[in-house]
């Protein structure tokens, strides 16, 4: 007796293949135009920053330097909070990348971690001529007020720190009962919170804190004796 032929009724009921196309086209413009809304108006706002020299600016300004709606800008955005997290998200990840290509630089991994503290030391402190409102205005603002924020928005920094701390410790040039990824952790922490206020007024020692005198200090807790 001839041996009955199975077939799946779920394959009878899937759509077709022409239906499938047509859908993920669709989906793939609308995310597309999506997108092209935030960067506009990202581009509005890191434009508005870079003539003020600060975050102070309204949704408005946004939404009419970027040419767009106030519908459109809720779409997208909660409100400006949203919007800056996202250029100072934005920002650390361009830093990441120069610290990245600074530490590179070097084949001696101790040597690479030096060049990662003192970059993240210059780019952390406040500079009239550099404007960086976004790390020396808003980031301070945003530890305060939104702690879990910032250590997603540094997720990519504390990686490469990590990273960093990694080849130190298999190369045998820190203590070995650190842990690197807490150590680099530290170590951030250290470097940007001495870099946002070691200019600030009432300090009883005028002279500037180098970048130099940072490494020391942080080499000296984390590399062997």
């Amino acid at each position: 007796m001839a041996q009955k032929t199975d077939i799946s009724t779920h394959a009878l009921s899937d759509e077709p293949a022409w239906k499938q196309r047509a859908v993920e086209r669709s989906t793939k413009a609308a995310k597309l135009r999506a997108e092209q809304r935030v960067e506009r108006f990202l581009n509005a706002a890191q434009a508005i920053i870079a003539e003020k020299g600060t975050t102070d600016f309204t949704v408005q300004e946004v939404v009419d330097r970027s040419r767009q709606s106030l519908r459109s800008f809720y779409q997208h955005f909660d409100g400006k909070h949203e919007l800056l997290l996202a250029l100072f998200e934005d920002a650390l990840r361009r830093v990441t990348q120069q610290i990245r290509a600074a530490a590179a630089g070097h084949s001696d991994p101790l040597e690479q971690l030096k060049a990662a503290v003192q970059l993240l030391f210059e780019l952390s402190r406040p500079d009239p001529d550099a404007e960086r409102p976004l790390f020396t205005d808003f980031s301070p603002q945003l530890l305060i007020s939104h702690p879990a924020e910032v250590r997603i928005a540094h997720a990519p920094l504390l990686a490469l720190f990590t990273e960093l701390m990694e080849r130190a410790a298999e190369a045998g040039r820190l203590r070995p009962a650190l842990t690197p990824r807490r150590a680099a952790a530290l170590v951030m922490q250290t470097v940007t919170f001495i870099a946002q206020t070691s200019g600030a007024s009432g300090n009883d020692d005028s002279r500037p804190i180098t970048a130099e005198e940072i490494w020391e200090f942080c080499s000296a807790g984390v590399t062997q004796g």
